[in-house]
């Protein structure tokens, strides 16, 4: 095993992928060094890699998360308008069926960025690494930390090429004045804790059973561009499992699909049944109906990782110095709800504040670092298992009595929504990561949720003659 000797101003990140990547890009001016250790041997543009099977399915950026990418690289989100992403203000051009009806399009509020996820990590890896400051180890393990319960110092790596040519085990220490935890869903940072010393950490998990299938089609031709985004919700009332879908368009003419469903109301894996649970399985027929008129690009991808698990780090009678972890490694989310890539990049750029207030080395840096990015996390998390907790086996006690209060607040919240153009942005306010729920319990909301929708409920999709007509509906 050899070892790194490199200076105490070495900021080292675990994981290439987006929160990994932004959490280097808001250390970069602030260490003299920042090393990515990444497990996968990265593409050099956007190309599928194994490490990153969730690539398959739908995601979007929200305008909280857009936001704090501006700020960590200005210039990325040209970059993907100059690859071909989306920008998709919200609610106008999103034909949405919620828990208690149809949305109507209100005027822009927010927006989304949507793109393939290989795009969207390739465009923003590329401006990451395009700084010299930062040094790619792909094609490498994180085998532990070094250090003791008081202070991290390091972290052992693995070079599988290293390895595989002879040169020695391809064992080495990287020294590092910080260590960023990003590895993700897969992040083992709760067991190098206790290898150091420190006590287990408190988690907490809510798994709904979901199960996500997804599948990109072309979109007809006269539909490849400024096609809204379609989205049928479930409704937890109705005590059958939670199946939902998204049609969302992306780059190159593409629509990204993704179909799902909690225990007992799954969809499948067989291509043949995809169209078919679109039509008959989701509360509205309208994606199905889209799909009959688009041509498949693929196979199904499946997966059932959409279990919500948080880890209170923040929690911790004790913290080492010079550790922090941030992304899906502190707390993974349903992606039905698309706040893990906001989430990451809020979590970025509180880093990067709280390193630069505080000095490089501060005592207690990194316990103040790990409080910071649990406030996006915390947010997210809210939002997720709020609706998770109800389907059922989603937790062993069941919702308790604050879980209920606060979904049938939400409830009619949504539906104050569908009619009524302030709450609508309200809620998005909140969804969108812009702003924290406590704008949702002023007194002006809290009249108008009595009051309920001023608007009569829609009768169906709220599609344009002319957006039926391109996807070729009748």
């Amino acid at each position: 095993m050899t070892e790194d000797p490199t200076p105490a101003r070495t900021a080292v990140v675990l994981g290439g992928s987006h929160a990994g990547m932004l959490a280097a890009a808001a250390l970069a001016g602030l260490a003299e060094r920042v090393v990515v250790v990444e497990r996968d041997v990265l593409p050099d543009g956007p190309a599928p890699r194994k490490g990153l099977p969730q690539a398959r399915h739908a995601h979007m950026l929200w305008s909280g998360g857009v936001r704090a990418l501006t700020e960590l690289l200005p210039g990325a989100t040209e970059a993907l308008w100059a690859a071909g992403a989306r920008r998709h203000p919200v609610t106008t051009d999103m034909v949405v069926m919620g828990a208690r009806g149809w949305f109507r399009r209100w005027p822009e509020s927010h927006h989304v960025i949507l793109a393939g996820r290989d795009l969207l990590d390739a465009t923003v890896r590329a401006r990451v690494l395009a700084d010299e400051r930062v040094e790619l180890l792909d094609g490498t393990e994180v085998l532990g930390l070094e250090g003791t319960a008081g202070a991290v110092t390091g972290v052992r790596v693995r070079s599988r090429e290293q390895e595989r040519d002879g040169d020695g085990d391809g064992v080495r220490v990287v020294r590092a004045g910080l260590v960023v935890d990003a590895t993700g869903r897969g992040s083992r940072a709760s067991r190098w804790l206790t290898e150091l010393g420190l006590p287990e950490v408190e988690r907490r998990e809510v798994d709904s059973g979901l199960a996500y299938a997804s599948r990109l089609y072309l979109a007809p031709e006269r539909a490849r561009s400024g096609y809204p985004i379609v989205n049928v919700q479930p409704d937890p009332r109705d005590r059958r499992p939670g199946r939902a879908g998204f049609l969302l368009p992306i780059e190159d003419g593409r629509w990204i699909v993704t179909l799902n469903g909690t225990r007992g109301g799954e969809p499948s894996a067989d291509a043949g049944d995809f169209v078919r649970f679109a039509r008959e399985e989701l509360r509205h027929p309208i994606i199905g109906e889209l799909l009959e008129r688009a041509e498949p690009l693929t196979d199904v991808s499946y997966t059932r990782a959409t279990l919500n698990r948080r880890h209170f780090y923040e929690r911790m009678p004790v913290w080492p110095e010079n550790f922090a972890v941030l992304g899906d490694a502190l707390a993974a989310f349903n992606p039905l709800y698309g706040h893990g890539l906001a989430v990451a990049a809020q979590s970025a750029v509180l880093l990067r504040d709280v390193v630069r207030r505080y000095g490089w080395g501060a005592a207690g840096l990194a316990r103040r670092v790990q409080r910071a990015v649990a406030r996006p996390a915390g947010a997210a998390w809210d939002l997720a298992v709020g609706q998770d907790v109800f389907y059922p086996g989603a937790t062993e006690g069941g919702p308790t009595v604050r879980d209920r209060v606060l979904s049938a607040y939400v409830g009619r919240l949504m539906l104050t929504a569908t009619g009524n153009g302030r709450i609508a942005r309200r809620v998005t306010d909140v969804t969108s990561l812009e702003r924290g729920a406590e704008v949702l319990l002023t007194p002006s909301v809290l009249l108008a949720a009595a009051v309920g929708p001023l608007k009569p409920a829609l009768g169906g999709p709220p599609l344009t003659g002319d957006e039926r007509e391109r996807a070729g509906l009748r």
